[in-house]
């Protein structure tokens, strides 16, 4: 490789990560050296920089082109084609969570859904619906709320997630102030009725 020693270290991580979330280690190291270079790079550049052939260079951008994850661009008079990854960082991340979402969770509700339309033949099935019907519902709410989070403004969920437990402490407080309201309009069961005007 025909990099700094620090970006080198950073490349070769990238990609033992990246074996580990389903991409090609290849992949993962040009996808990297894209992230840390101060321009966009041609082909011939990743190959320099990563040492890899040019075939297994134009199969990795391929393959990030087809998860959305860079950004093609020309220069005038330059006939070859330049890539980089876009500048926003939480633009990449969206960009990587939605195209996983598109590729592995859409694809299981679907099943899921085609599963439970069908009758239940015998008592094995029945029990097998219900624990699928428990799946769908969380993988189900999950996608809403992460519905929620993709419409949200960038700035918004940086805000939301710097909550961190905080958001865990607010619902308790909510829980217990609306504990102790329906606790205060509930009589209580010792309490003395009021004396009617004869009483009084």
């Amino acid at each position: 490789m025909n990099l700094p020693p620090l970006s080198q270290a950073f490349v070769l991580h990238f990609g033992e990560m990246g074996s580990r979330w389903g991409i090609n280690r290849t992949v993962g190291q040009i996808y990297a050296v894209l992230f840390l270079a101060e321009r966009a790079l041609n082909a011939d550049e990743i190959c320099e920089r990563t040492g890899f052939s040019r075939s297994n260079v134009s199969m990795g951008l391929k393959e990030l082109q087809s998860w959305n994850l860079v950004r093609l661009q020309h220069r005038p008079g330059d006939r070859r084609d330049y890539f980089a990854t876009p500048d926003d960082l939480w633009a990449i991340v969206r960009t990587l969570v939605a195209e996983r979402k598109k590729r592995e969770v859409d694809p299981t509700l679907s099943v899921l859904r085609e599963l439970l339309m069908q009758p239940a033949a015998t008592e094995a099935d029945a029990h097998a619906q219900a624990r699928m019907r428990e799946m769908h519902e969380l993988i189900e709410l999950l996608t809403s709320w992460y519905a929620e989070m993709e419409r949200m403004e960038t700035d918004r969920l940086v805000q939301l997630l710097s909550l961190g437990a905080r958001v865990g402490q607010v619902l308790e407080f909510k829980d217990r102030l609306f504990g102790a309201v329906t606790r205060k309009r509930e009589p209580d069961d010792g309490a003395r009725p009021r004396p009617t005007d004869e009483e009084a």
